[in-house]
């Protein structure tokens, strides 16, 4: 007897017979086990790996998060995948592509996913996934900068699919969700992950080709941070309170700080943000 799709491991002939796009996929790693799908394909790219390489695996033993944070990762519920990014800008463009490229992927993943499964996900500046409250998934991006030929982005996604919610460690319980739990069901990840890499490749072609004015304005639509109040952790150790005011053209944050700690618009390029009630 067949096993039921939401179970089916992951394997290379399922997603790539489902899969609509041109190049983001059509090289692709499937791992049973790795420590980082992000690490593979960092590595891929430096032996010369081709644009939309993709390594996914069932497993990571050392999946990283945003600000050196691990990522739980475990095995064959979920979705980890990194996609090597090779389609670049003119040079003087290059450091805008570069801030623009993590926001240009939460959308893709979040309407990959409002595809798929109906569910209406937001996003968390920069590239958290929410349903709700909750985090559903995240992303990291890590860059190779060295030249026109050799100049390479590798985005890091994870996505919770059909973990149950007791199954979340209890100290993250009541701030992380699925898309299992939320919708009351599970999902085959094979044609999740096939909308995702689709998503991608349009949208990659997109910052490449539109004004940046009307990509940043589609990210807002999604973005459930403006408008908030949060509390910012700067790299430095500082923290700051205030309004997610807007986002700026680089597509860094907005924060009018409160006048507590001395008024006036902060423009944030890294920080670990926190939604306030």
């Amino acid at each position: 007897m067949a096993a039921p799709a939401d179970s089916r491991p992951l394997t290379k002939k399922a997603i790539q017979s489902l899969l609509q796009t041109t190049t983001f996929g059509r090289t692709l790693h499937v791992l049973q086990e790795t420590a980082s799908t992000n690490g593979d394909a960092m590595a891929l790219a430096q032996q010369g790996a081709e644009d939309g390489t993709v390594v996914v695996a069932e497993r990571q033993t050392a999946g990283k998060g945003r600000l050196g944070r691990r990522w739980l990762s475990p095995p064959g519920d979920n979705l980890y995948c990194s996609v090597i990014l090779r389609r670049m800008p003119t040079a003087a463009e290059l450091p805008r592509w570069l801030s623009m490229v993590p926001l240009m992927a939460a959308v893709a993943v979040a309407r990959a996913v409002q595809s798929v499964t109906g569910l209406r996900p937001s996003l968390k500046w920069p590239n958290d996934i929410l349903i709700g409250d909750r985090k559903l998934g995240g992303l990291l991006c890590e860059s190779s900068v060295a030249g026109p030929a050799r100049t390479f982005v590798v985005i890091g996604i994870g996505l919770n699919v059909n973990t149950e919610r007791e199954s979340f460690p209890e100290e993250i319980r009541e701030i992380a969700t699925s898309l299992a739990a939320e919708a009351g069901r599970p999902f085959d990840r094979a044609p999740l992950l096939a909308a995702l890499l689709s998503e991608l490749e349009a949208h990659a072609d997109a910052i490449l080709t539109r004004p940046p004015e009307t990509f940043l304005s589609g990210y807002a639509r999604l973005c459930s941070t403006l408008g908030r109040r949060v509390r910012v952790s700067l790299a430095d150790g500082k923290t700051i309170e205030g309004q997610a005011d807007s986002l700026a053209p680089d597509g860094s944050l907005r924060i009018i700080r409160d006048q507590v700690q001395g008024g006036g618009l902060l423009e944030v390029r890294a920080g670990d943000i926190i939604h306030l009630r």
